[in-house]
């Protein structure tokens, strides 16, 4: 399955070298897990070795159970070191992608990029594990059952559906199996590289048995919830490879669909809208690319990633706002559900849960008059 850059949007040579960077730093973000990790747990060991030995002896299960963190850390290395071999040809145009073995050692990982190397591990759990079923149930089942609504299964394979912040692929995997033409389409190149792996690499289920809970040190029941083993994937990824009509491209939505007016017959968004620092350019990205006809279907909250940074611009409309703006983009919205339960690569054994109350919006772009 094809991993690509788009082609209708041509990057300035300075943006491609940035690009350039950016991808070194992720590499470097994967292979710098392990040591990184370990460091908290060597904190937490020299705190119990400065202790007074009466609570030394009381915390020997406890530091057991640390030992047993470090494994489980290990094999979560192993895994994404897996995940980085042949990086470098993840996408058709290449050129981006090449090893700089003079930049690599500049590109020291940020605390921000190893936090994302570590959703990225929870990310494969939510998308691509038994134990994620509950959460796709309630994300993308509400949406893959409108679209099998709206296109019936015989004309499938002629609707073109775009998934925008399609994460590790899963939604578009669905939808694909299901007969549709269907594109996914990502920005980060942490979830980018990811989604490569397993949609590529990946050809019999549960290859791997991954860690999501083990940087999770609060709210655990049991010590055998922090090491508790996931095996991924519950799918045969291969399985889309029947459609050739289904691929994943990189790239910032805005920039690369906006080129691409009156083209895709459906959108599917999930959690996806309040991803934008400007929501507005993202809703008339979304009406510019559908085929004048073409359907609108969201699922999410609007938690706005933006809102609290300080040094980055961002507008939060509320959903009262968004329905008026979508309207006078042009949409017709045909109709919404609000109180939506759904989670976000929570974990079904923590003590402290976060639960969102999603909306789901159906929307369409009227015929052109």
């Amino acid at each position: 399955m094809s991993h690509r850059n788009d082609t209708t949007y041509a990057p300035s040579p300075q943006e491609a070298a940035e690009e350039q960077k950016s991808f070194q730093r992720v590499v470097n973000s994967f292979r710098a897990y392990r040591v990184h990790s370990h460091r908290r747990v060597r904190k937490a060991m020299l705190v119990i070795d400065r202790m007074q030995p009466e609570h030394r002896r009381l915390l020997e299960e406890y530091r057991k159970h640390l030992d047993q963190v470090r494994v489980s850390i290990d094999h979560n290395a192993e895994f994404l070191n897996e995940l980085t071999v042949d990086i470098a040809k993840m996408f058709e145009n290449q050129e981006i992608h090449e090893v700089d073995p003079q930049i690599a050692q500049e590109l020291a990982p940020t605390e921000g990029d190893m936090d994302k190397v570590r959703t990225v591990l929870k990310q494969f759990c939510r998308e691509w594990s038994e134990v994620g079923r509950v959460e796709r149930e309630q994300s993308f089942q509400p949406l893959i059952r409108e679209l099998e609504k709206l296109f019936p299964d015989g004309v499938r394979n002629e609707v073109q559906v775009l998934v925008p912040g399609a994460g590790l692929g899963r939604l578009p995997f669905e939808l694909a199996l299901r007969g549709f033409a269907c594109q996914g389409n990502e920005y980060s190149f942490f979830m980018l590289c990811a989604s490569c792996f397993m949609l590529n690499r990946c050809k019999q289920t549960e290859m791997f048995r991954i860690y999501p809970y083990v940087h999770q040190f609060t709210n655990n029941m049991r010590n055998a919830d922090q090491v508790r083993s996931v095996p991924i994937p519950d799918v045969n990824p291969a399985q889309a490879g029947a459609n050739p009509n289904f691929s994943m491209t990189a790239g910032n939505f805005v920039e690369v669909y906006s080129a691409q007016p009156d083209m895709w017959d459906a959108v599917v968004t999930c959690f996806f809208i309040d991803t934008a620092q400007n929501v507005i350019e993202y809703i008339d990205t979304i009406h510019k690319c559908l085929k004048p006809g073409g359907y609108w279907l969201n699922l999410g909250p609007l938690m706005y990633h933006y809102a609290d940074m300080l040094k980055e611009d961002s507008i939060e409309p509320s959903y009262e706002d968004i329905k008026t703006i979508t309207r006078e983009v042009g949409f017709d919205i045909v109709r919404d559900e609000t109180d939506l339960t759904s989670s976000y690569c929570s974990n079904p054994e923590s003590m402290l849960r976060y639960e969102y109350s999603s909306v789901f919006m159906l929307c369409r772009k009227p015929e052109a008059s």
